[in-house]
């Protein structure tokens, strides 16, 4: 398992099945994630990675501070134009 925090990753199954995410933590079996709106910083979920899709895009910890800076964030990358 080699997710980093800040690591943007897509969930592949569950209820959020589709939705970008962010890697806030991980231990060793269980990856920690969170998108600032529906899962908040201060309560992650916790996914396995086999349900979870790596994307390329690394989020400084500034970017990963608060909850609202996630959801700008995420926001953002999901919508690059507007």
């Amino acid at each position: 398992m080699d997710f980093k925090r800040g690591q943007i990753v897509i969930s592949t199954a569950g209820h959020d099945k589709g939705e970008m995410l962010v890697v806030a933590d991980f231990d060793k079996n269980r990856v920690l994630v969170c998108d600032g709106k529906q899962r908040k910083l201060e309560r992650l979920k916790a996914k396995n990675p086999k349900h979870l899709e790596k994307t390329e895009i690394l989020l400084s910890e500034d970017s990963i501070a608060t909850n609202r800076k996630i959801r700008k964030t995420l926001n953002k990358t999901a919508n690059p134009g507007g």
